[in-house]
């Protein structure tokens, strides 16, 4: 299978899918999508390289006996509903042959030139010794005000004069609009990024010589879909996430979006409003719509039509959609076929989602069954 969809590392935050299924949405393109082309379960991805993660394990209780990574463990467990685990499993920013590819990539580019380790001036937290950057600003590791310079070598990345960090190649979408502000604001960068950072939980530098620093997890996002597609040996894999998501980890994956003949791309999808509980309740009982076709249309529809409406799906757009979707499960053929149209497939490996708004195409593509990973069966706040 060359064409591989995979979600963005999702942030293993304090939160389950069943009360936030919108970060879930990247997570649900992806297996519709691989499931029409035929692939194989794909690992659920996560972001356990934050902060935030740093902190709470900090002052948590029981910081003394479950260690930072058996925590990030057993948070990503809590995501889901009991017997909703992936059948793919799950794949973390810090997994061994995550870390593994990391250090045989950086090397690489190290070798290459593309990368550096250099002597730096940064400012350090005067507080923690947290790296808070170039210019003086408030430590976010511990909140303390005042930080102080210090040179120090460190992994950077120069980009090229007039190399772009994004291009319209660079999004895994056929016949669709190039998202202009995205590839806008995402030269508005320095010539010279940092690619190392201060956190207590990450991928080590320490092979390279940079002992105390792990790769800045941008980085680590797009070294993880590459480690999860090897298997598949997909050379084109394309990771799920919204436009802002992109605006904020892109510049930062750019020296590794590609390795040894694969090729990472975006494919975005917009919000889905899924945190608008009561108008989805009252939609679906308006419209009589059962818990099954109800589930399928927000576990399934909404998120492979949210890879069509990248600009996000709307409260306003919910009646028309489920409209729409109601028609393509009455057009549905009485005998469910086994295998998807060939055409479908190829428009699906091109990135073209605007077979998801024609109804003859959709309705032969409705799974029995689709996974819902953790989402309640009912929307959220209904009784």
């Amino acid at each position: 299978m060359n064409v591989l969809y995979l979600n963005g590392p999702v942030q293993n935050g304090p939160f389950t899918l069943a009360e936030r299924p919108g970060k879930a949405a990247g997570i649900r393109a992806a297996e519709a999508l691989n499931t029409l082309l035929g692939a194989g379960p794909v690992p659920h991805l996560w972001n356990t390289v934050t902060l935030a993660g740093d902190r709470r394990h900090r002052d948590a209780p029981d910081r003394d006996t479950v260690g930072r990574h058996e925590r990030e463990e057993r948070a990503i467990a809590a995501k889901y509903t009991p017997g909703a685990a992936p059948s793919g499993g799950v794949l973390t920013d810090t997994a061994p042959v995550v870390a593994a590819l990391a250090l045989e990539m950086t090397e690489h580019l190290l070798i290459e030139g593309a990368l550096a380790i250099t002597p730096a001036v940064v400012r350090l937290c005067a507080r923690c010794g947290h790296m808070t950057g170039a210019v003086a600003h408030p430590c976010r590791a511990c909140g303390h005000q005042d930080s102080r310079p210090h040179t120090r070598r460190l992994l950077v990345w120069d980009r090229p004069p007039g190399t772009p960090v994004l291009a319209r190649d660079d999004f895994h979408a056929h016949r669709a609009r190039p998202p202009a502000h995205l590839l806008t604001i995402a030269q508005n960068i320095p010539q010279r990024l940092i690619l190392s950072r201060t956190r207590d939980h990450g991928i080590s530098l320490a092979p390279l010589g940079l002992d105390g620093l792990v790769l800045d997890p941008r980085a680590g996002l797009h070294i993880a879909v590459l480690a999860a597609a090897a298997p598949h040996s997909a050379g084109r894999p394309a990771m799920t996430l919204t436009e802002n998501a992109a605006a904020n980890i892109a510049a930062y994956g750019a020296p590794f979006r590609r390795h040894n003949g694969t090729r990472l791309r975006y494919a975005l999808h917009g919000r889905i409003p899924y945190d608008d509980t009561t108008g989805l309740q009252r939609l679906c009982e308006v419209h009589r719509v059962s818990p099954a076709l109800r589930e399928q249309f927000l576990a399934w529809f909404l998120p492979l039509c949210s890879l069509h409406l990248r600009a996000g799906i709307t409260p306003a757009q919910l009646p028309a959609l489920l409209k729409f979707w109601r028609r393509a499960h009455l057009a549905r053929p009485d005998t469910p076929r086994s295998d998807v149209p060939a055409e479908l497939r190829r428009r699906i490996a091109a990135g073209d989602m605007r077979w998801v708004m024609d109804v003859r195409t959709l309705s032969r593509a409705i799974p029995e069954y689709p996974a819902t990973h953790g989402s309640t069966a009912e929307p959220e706040g209904a009784s």
